[in-house]
């Protein structure tokens, strides 16, 4: 009902609702009542009338507005459980939730529900229930609902470009797998881009996608494809593409012919920060603007207030002023967080009232500053996540945790631990830990044990996981209770931000498994301020702004174009600029020089428009268009360098030569590392941590020498725990402190295990194999070599072999690993080596390796014509 000013009943109701004083007593004293059961604290509850608590939430389950929603369905999920007994609960939670569109979470209250239950209703609310499920059910799996904002989005996805943000627990994700699944059931034909933030959200998602999809994939001649160097980009398909924003620049670069329909960015946050990363976005957009094809462009960010501000770089956008209709912002979510804030300091806790923006004491903290300690006491056997900001801290609470913990007697447990201890080491830490439910996720692992890790934290056999920023990063992972332990994040003084922290939080309660999670603000330490834990629960997150805008100060911009004006690109890093800053400089400073000699008018380009006149900009075109080594579209490495590298292997240089087991003579490795310092100034556009320091070369070298060879991650470990105790000056970061390595204690050797697996992932699988790329092209173009080079370190770095076989499956979709125990296992599973056309036999799926079973049956589903019966 609405009268003659448009004021409908319902505004009137919900005007002030969130003000009414009895609904905010009854709501904290619900919260009050909820923390009394959840801290086993035997004082007496506040009264709370449940009638009146459940009329409340029937009422603001009815509002449009998400806020109310989301409180609605809290109200209702702690009353189960401070109330269980109370029939009516029951009556009221399936009520709101069907009011509120949450069928997930009536699914899950229906599998924690230990009692039969059958809500009465009349025919009309019947008809009226089914008729809601009909508007919001998914059209690739119609058994499926979506929650209401979800199905808004989803009905927009097939706009030109369009971008949303919602809540971690929201799904976003699935909203662009259910339309890439619809698509491709109605016979469409085209290809698609994910673009994710990290390698292991790569095998999630794609693992995610071949099972949406399944026999539809081979019927539809469709491929899931992980990287720029699958064999299936050269046969004739459609593809879905998961990759991460560099892995996409160079699929853009080596394949300019294919053409790309939906771009979907997911974490789409990830372009306003502040490091290089957020530069690949505005490259790989602008190159497929380039392409001319009409081109959707969706990006989906969490807890994003303004999620249009991406659209800025949509070219096609770049003159729009009324976003209106191209974005939607909502913070309905499935599933609730309630907050404490745990000082063990000063030894009280706190509950966070997050509608009062209130504090509540709850009573004293354990006088402990051990954690495991706070975590028994707040109940054994819930899935536990704890955050810390260091391997070493986390590594070191995991162990600390366990040492109270009995080992499970389980065999999936006690295989993955046996497991760990044959890849990786005898002595990790990890290996120990697994047998008793307890794992720490702090960084690379071979993809199989990594999975499986996840796996059995998913099925409830891991009950305790230790993490670092790794977890921020996108790995979803279904838990009772986080552990914040810290408001910082690296290793240095930096800060969470407020789209951290709520990204973080909201890995916590997950629709298929729970409708609320528990987040516990810790401080363990004296030198951390509970002002800070404050500020991240009260502050929201402010608008976003682009990268380019906030990083690019005038100052940088004017030395940029006085840099391009001298006729090279060899920017200089100030004193007082971080890392950081200084590489995201670089990149954008690349990114002008290739839109200025294309006269292309990106975004980044605009942002320079002040500083180019036209002569400024004829000047510096003149000065780069007469050399032999134009820009190109790779932001890795400058013209400079590329120059510099066309020198040093025109007059001689190359990759050290390899027997035919992969093998070079000892110290060549690190003689080319050397050579490549200097050819490309690593030590003035690389970090000290890494690359950038000369005498870390050494270290890197023995790593890739065994990498290349085919080396399990266990020798390689070996080599280099070797290494840590034969040089007299190697050190061991502990605390924030470097501190002189001690071989005989089990605390540095892990951590040196931990330093080996970070510098595979984050070195020589990315710093060096992005160098290799260049000096492989460079060398090919420089000896006009057409096709594949033998002496490829780019591909061996890449695949981490030689062997041909082990290269080719990799190449097909299958982990490092899996490829290597198949390539070990060739006479009984492979067949066609003799012609060069390898099949693999479909009894791989009964050889008894979890791992390379359940690949195996992936790729079975993406790459059907890889096997033979």
């Amino acid at each position: 009902m609405t009268d003659e000013f448009g004021i409908s009943l319902g505004d009137v109701i919900f005007a002030d609702i969130d003000r009414n004083p009895y609904l905010n007593e009854l709501y904290e004293n619900i919260l009050y009542n909820y923390s009394l059961r959840l801290f086993q604290i035997n004082k007496e509850r506040k009264a709370v009338s449940v009638p009146d608590a459940l009329r409340f939430a029937d009422v603001l389950s009815k509002s449009h507005s998400d806020r109310h929603m989301t409180w609605s369905q809290e109200i209702v999920a702690l009353l189960k459980e401070t109330d269980p007994q109370d029939s009516a609960v029951d009556v009221y939670l399936n009520s709101v939730l069907t009011s509120t569109g949450n069928y997930q979470g009536l699914e899950t209250a229906e599998k924690k529900r230990v009692e039969p239950f059958e809500l009465r209703r009349s025919v009309l609310d019947r008809f009226h229930a089914e008729y809601s499920k009909e508007l919001v059910a998914v059209p690739a799996e119609p058994e499926k609902l979506f929650f209401r904002p979800q199905k808004q989005i989803y009905d927009h996805l097939s706009e030109p470009y369009f971008s949303y943000s919602g809540p971690t627990s929201m799904g976003k994700s699935f909203i662009m797998r259910m339309l890439i699944k619809k698509q491709v059931q109605d016979g469409l034909k085209f290809n698609y881009v994910l673009v994710v933030p990290t390698k292991a959200l790569i095998n999630e998602v794609s693992s995610k996608i071949i099972n949406d999809l399944g026999s539809l994939l081979k019927e539809m001649n469709y491929r899931v494809v992980t990287s720029a160097g699958a064999l299936a980009l050269e046969e004739e398909h459609n593809f879905i593409y998961v990759l991460t924003p560099e892995r996409l620049l160079y699929l853009l670069i080596r394949y300019p012919e294919k053409s790309i329909d939906y771009l979907f960015i997911d974490e789409a946050h990830k372009i306003t920060s502040k490091d290089k990363r957020s530069t690949f976005y505005y490259k790989d957009i602008d190159m497929l603007a380039q392409r001319g094809k009409n081109l959707h462009v969706i990006f989906a960010s969490p807890n994003i207030p303004n999620p249009e501000v991406y659209l800025k770089l949509v070219p096609e956008s770049q003159d729009s002023t009324d976003f209106s209709n191209k974005k939607l912002s909502t913070s309905f979510s499935p599933v609730s967080q309630v907050k404490y804030l745990i000082d063990c300091v000063e030894g009280n806790t706190r509950l966070y009232n997050d509608r009062s923006g209130k504090f509540i004491d709850i009573g004293k903290a354990p006088a402990s500053s051990q954690l495991s300690d706070v975590i028994a006491h707040l109940g054994k056997g819930v899935q536990t996540i704890v955050y810390y900001n260091s391997k070493d801290k986390a590594i070191q609470a995991a162990i600390d945790y366990a040492k109270h913990e009995q080992e499970k007697q389980d065999d999936e447990l006690d295989t993955l631990a046996k497991e760990i201890e044959n890849q990786v080491h005898k002595d990790y830490f990890l290996a120990k830990l697994i047998k008793k439910g307890v794992a720490y996720h702090i960084g690379y692992l071979p993809a199989s044990i990594r999975m499986k890790i996840e796996r059995l934290f998913r099925e409830k056999k891991i009950v305790a996981m230790f993490c670092t920023s790794t977890l921020v990063e996108g790995v979803n992972l279904p838990a009772d209770n986080l552990f914040i332990t810290t408001y910082r994040k690296g290793r240095g003084q930096t800060k969470m931000t407020s789209v951290d922290f709520k990204n973080l939080v909201g890995r916590v309660g997950r629709i298929n498994y729970n409708l609320y999670g528990n987040v516990f603000l810790v401080r363990l330490e004296e030198n951390l301020k509970v002002k800070d834990f404050v500020e991240l629960l009260e502050k929201e997150v402010p608008e976003q702004r682009l990268s380019l805008v906030t990083e690019l100060k005038p100052k940088l911009k004017t030395k940029i174009i006085e840099c391009l004006l001298q006729g090279h690109t060899n920017l200089e890093k100030d004193d007082n600029q971080s890392q950081d800053s200084f590489d995201l400089t670089r990149k954008f400073c690349l990114i002008l020089l290739k839109d200025i000699m294309n006269g292309r008018n990106s975004i980044v380009k605009r942002a320079f428009s002040e500083y180019l006149t036209p002569d400024v900009e004829g000047k510096i075109k003149s000065l780069f268009e007469t050399d032999e080594i134009v820009p190109d579209d790779d932001i890795n490495t400058s013209v400079d360098q590329a120059k510099s590298l066309s020198v040093n292997i025109a007059y001689g240089l190359s990759y050290p030569t390899l027997d035919e087991n992969g093998w070079t003579i000892q110290g060549e490795p690190q003689a080319f590392l050397e050579k490549l310092y200097k050819v490309f100034n690593w030590d003035k556009c690389e970090s000290k941590e890494t690359i950038g320091n000369f005498n870390r070369l050494r270290w890197y070298a023995v790593i890739l020498r065994r990498w290349i060879s085919g080396s399990g991650l266990g020798m390689i470990i070996v080599d280099s725990l070797n290494y840590a105790e034969n040089k007299d000056d190697y050190k061991v970061r502990i605390a924030g402190q470097q501190v002189p390595y001690n071989p005989q204690s089990m605390f540095h050797r892990n951590i040196v295990m931990s330093e080996t697996l970070q510098a595979i992932e984050n070195v020589i699988l990315f710093s060096i194999s992005n160098y290799f790329l260049k000096f492989s092209e460079a060398y090919k173009r420089i000896h006009n070599i057409k096709g594949e080079m033998d002496n490829d370190w780019y591909e061996f770095v890449e695949y981490g072999t030689i062997n041909k076989l082990t290269i080719f499956l990799q190449r097909n979709g299958f982990s490092r690993e899996t490829a290597m125990y198949i390539r070990h296992h060739r006479d009984e599973y492979v067949e066609g080596l003799d012609i060069g056309i390898p099949k693999l036999k479909k009894s791989l799926l009964n050889c008894g390796n979890f791992s390379v079973v359940a690949e195996v049956q992936e790729m079975s589903i993406n790459n059907p014509d890889l096997f033979i019966d």
